[in-house]
């Protein structure tokens, strides 16, 4: 069981929200938890919560900022916590190092784990004109805890992360890259809204285990020619 969080909100520079880490850490507890994820974002500002995962500038000062609360969340709960890599639709002129860069040094530094989002490696790619196979090389393999997948919706100029449709052919491909670039993971599939009848997501899951189920059988027949 992993639980997946969208309000610890580690990148603000408001106090932690300690009621909320008690919270999880006491549902951890009870559901047995074997991970605890969150994502590399603030989501409010004053006590307000907007509900929504907004960016970070990458530097030097949020990369300091960050590992000093990821640092002190994970001395609260007892356990290393992972962090997911947000979409995203601007980028700040302050930002002094690539998106791929500050996570590896942020998971490094903090000690804590990485949950890649496929989808959302995709939707920031096309956003903002990078290679995504560039983000997954840089990842430290060893700090990747887990993957999500999921669909996105176009729109005018940019791709949004709606977690709606199936997933889409590059994502797919992206999340092959991965299991052969950093390993085999558990992978989730998110489909938030529209939808669709059972079996059509029954049907993108049972994709991702045949990818998953491929890349075992291709490393031990690898290993076999040794």
């Amino acid at each position: 069981i992993a639980l997946h969080g969208v309000s610890m909100s580690i990148g603000s520079t408001s106090t932690l929200d300690y009621r909320y880490l008690h919270a999880v850490k006491e549902l951890a507890k009870k559901v047995n938890a074997k991970l605890i994820t969150d994502h590399l974002c603030w989501t409010g500002v004053a006590d307000r919560n907007m509900h929504d995962l907004l960016p970070v500038p990458y530097d030097e000062a949020t990369l300091h900022h960050v590992v000093g609360r990821i640092r002190e969340v994970q001395d609260y709960l007892g356990c290393r916590i992972l962090l997911e890599n947000p979409s995203s639709y601007l980028e700040f002129t302050r930002s002094s190092m690539k998106e791929w860069e500050f996570l590896a040094e942020m998971a490094n530094m903090a000690d804590c784990g990485l949950l890649l989002d496929l989808n959302n490696i995709y939707v920031s790619s096309v956003n903002h004109g990078f290679d995504a196979k560039t983000f997954i090389d840089a990842m430290p393999a060893h700090r990747v805890g887990q993957y999500h997948i999921a669909g996105h919706s176009l729109r005018e100029g940019y791709l949004l992360d709606s977690h709606v449709g199936p997933v889409p052919d590059p994502v797919w491909k992206l999340l092959e890259y991965a299991y052969k670039k950093i390993g085999r993971r558990s992978t989730l599939l998110e489909w938030d809204a529209e939808i669709p009848e059972l079996q059509i997501v029954v049907n993108d899951a049972r994709k991702a285990s045949a990818l998953l189920e491929s890349e075992k059988s291709t490393r031990v027949s690898k290993a076999s020619n040794f």
